[in-house]
């Protein structure tokens, strides 16, 4: 047997000897007054231990813990331990086609987190290195377990980290060739677009020459996207279009004449768990380390219950027992259970439980009552948080809504979660406010966490936001429309009306002047007539002599005076025929009534 820590034994027994030593040989108080036959008259006999033999088993309790603090074990001999990688090199394209949009946010950042993500799985098993390529290539990290450290400079890496423009894979294998040389066969495994290249006949001969298997994750889609340069801009060509990059499928000829694999970035990380196990499948793990360890069989466990065993002894001694009076049950109960101010009570774990229960069988309005129920009594976070996802999960987005409101976490993802899910809960209303609010809402999520689908989601209550607003617009310009078409239609009506009150007075109005025009025409013809007969009656005396007995047409009996002349009765019966012709109100006020046949009626 031997011990794996024996300082413990130099440093704490010498004290603990000493210290129970004065306890030991010191006397009791009453010793300096009373006698030792007084002293046993006047002592009770009880079943507790003496102070210098329960001192004594203070001292065994802590020279065993002590002893156990040491570790003894028994040496079962050594072993070798070998550690063993497949050493898989990450290349990374960082050339200017990889700002493309058609991935978010751009390919570039699409394919670091996917970089990140397979450092995940092969963390502390396989050793990784990094290379960033555009039209030159360089070596960012050697091989290393420490896959932290190769996370770290990967989060660093952008377009403006290497100035030429371009992508060329040949520079990149070179690299990998002399950062792996002594290595047989070499895997490498490659983020990128693909870049333009059609023919890659060069860089398969060169992988195969110097044995490099190839795996391809391929980003970026058939349709392309335009590129931004660093003022936002589209980048354009010489004529001035706008330049388009898509997704190179030929450079799977790459990956799968050197008897690798490509794969086409998915948004789910399927992709990255298959190109796993792809390179698991065909690599070869190599003897990294080895390492020679003991065995030893610990035995630290035995002083330590027994330490705890004559504790259990020591404490039970101290002195003799009184009865103590228990408080009631009922009493006992309400401290217990019926505690205001406690934030759990002490079997709310049970009711809990109940409402998991109900939430994984998918009975959502129990789990929903049996949470807020309790996050009413308590204002527990953790509660309003699942009575808000029970809610969610009935429809019922306004109850949810209250109780993610209601909800606080100091966890920064816990906090993001809530807001993801009161965005998602406002946006099932479809209602612009609620739009507004989610989009609000996603955005406090992602300021604390970054997560893909919270910004898809941002993206679409955006989208439905614009199309929202450019429906408004068009109801408005309709409405504008509308009331301007209204009001012209109002000022055409009105100009119509006042034109056609305007033509029936004139027609009035001429009628009368016409009249009066011939009753003036009808008086001059009859005053030059009686100066014409006046200036003939000296010359015609004899005549008008002779014919004196024949009788003249009277001025009431003339026919030109009887056609032209019209009375005022006759003028107002004419007027009011006019009127009914009209179209117009201005001097009717009442409902038009059939008119009378007059067989004496004049035609005008």
């Amino acid at each position: 047997m031997s011990f794996l820590h024996p300082e413990f034994l130099y440093f704490m027994l010498p004290p603990l000897f000493i210290l129970f030593g004065l306890l030991l040989t010191q006397k009791e108080a009453q010793a300096d007054f009373f006698s030792d036959e007084v002293l046993q008259k006047l002592r009770v006999s009880a079943n507790t231990l003496t102070l210098k033999a329960r001192n004594a088993l203070f001292f065994l309790i802590g020279f065993l813990m002590i002893l156990s603090l040491s570790q003894p074990v028994i040496d079962e001999g050594t072993i070798e331990v070998k550690a063993k990688s497949a050493d898989i090199m990450i290349a990374l394209d960082i050339s200017d086609s990889m700002l493309a949009g058609d991935l978010y946010p751009n390919r570039l950042e699409f394919a670091k987190h996917k970089a990140k993500e397979f450092l995940k799985l092969g963390a502390k098993k396989e050793r990784f290195g990094m290379i960033a390529f555009a039209k030159n290539s360089y070596l960012v990290s050697p091989l290393s377990f420490d896959t932290d450290v190769v996370r770290f400079l990967l989060e660093k890496l952008g377009v403006s980290s290497i100035t030429e423009k371009g992508t060329d894979f040949l520079s990149m294998f070179d690299v990998v060739q002399k950062t792996l040389e002594k290595e047989g066969e070499k895997y490498l495994l490659i983020f990128s677009d693909g870049g333009d290249q059609e023919d890659f006949s060069r860089e398969i001969a060169h992988a195969k020459e110097h044995g490099i298997r190839v795996f391809i994750l391929s980003f970026g889609t058939s349709k392309g996207a335009p590129v931004r340069d660093k003022k936002d801009l589209f980048i354009k060509d010489a004529q001035g279009n706008i330049l388009i990059t898509k997704r190179n499928d030929k450079v799977a000829e790459l990956a799968t004449a050197t008897g690798g694999v490509y794969i086409e970035a998915l948004k789910s990380n399927e992709d990255i768990a298959a190109m796993y196990r792809e390179i698991l499948r065909v690599a070869d793990a190599k003897e990294v380390q080895s390492q020679t360890i003991h065995r030893y069989i610990p035995l630290f466990y035995f002083p330590l219950g027994l330490a705890l065993l004559l504790l259990l002894f020591a404490m039970s001694s101290m002195s003799k027992r009184q009865s103590v009076h228990v408080p009631s049950v009922a009493l006992l109960f309400a401290l217990l259970f019926v505690n205001p101010s406690a934030e759990a009570l002490v079997l709310d774990f049970l009711e809990l439980e109940k409402g998991k229960k109900a939430y994984e069988t998918g009975d959502y309005a129990q789990a929903a009552e049996v949470y807020a129920k309790h996050a009413q009594e308590t204002q527990n976070s953790y509660s309003h948080y699942n009575a808000g996802n029970a809610y969610y999960k009935q429809g019922e987005f306004e109850k949810a809504i209250g109780h993610y409101e209601n909800t606080r976490f100091h966890d920064k993802e816990l906090q993001a979660k809530n807001y993801a899910n009161l965005g998602n809960a406002h946006a099932k209303l479809s209602t612009p406010e609620g739009l507004h609010k989610a989009k609000e809402n996603y955005e406090k999520s992602l300021k604390l966490v970054e997560d893909k689908e919270v910004a898809e989601n941002l993206d679409a209550v955006k989208k439905a936001l614009e199309e929202q607003k450019k429906e408004e617009q068009t109801q408005e310009n309709k409405n504008d429309k509308k009331q301007e078409k209204n009001k012209n239609e109002q000022q055409e009506g009105s100009q119509n009306k006042e034109q056609q009150d305007s033509k029936g007075k004139n027609e009035a109005d001429e009628a009368k002047q016409n009249a009066q025009d011939q009753n003036q025409s009808s008086q001059e013809q009859k005053q030059e007539e009686e100066q014409k007969n006046k200036e003939q009656k000296p010359q015609n005396a004899a005549k008008e002599t002779n014919e004196n007995n024949v009788s003249m047409p009277s001025k009431e009996t003339k026919p030109s005076e009887q056609k032209m002349q019209m009375s005022d009765e006759e003028f107002a019966k004419w007027l009011a025929r006019l009127n009914e012709k009209s179209n117009t109100f201005l001097y009717r006020l009442n409902d038009a009534q059939p008119p009378k046949e007059d067989p004496n009626a004049k035609p005008w």
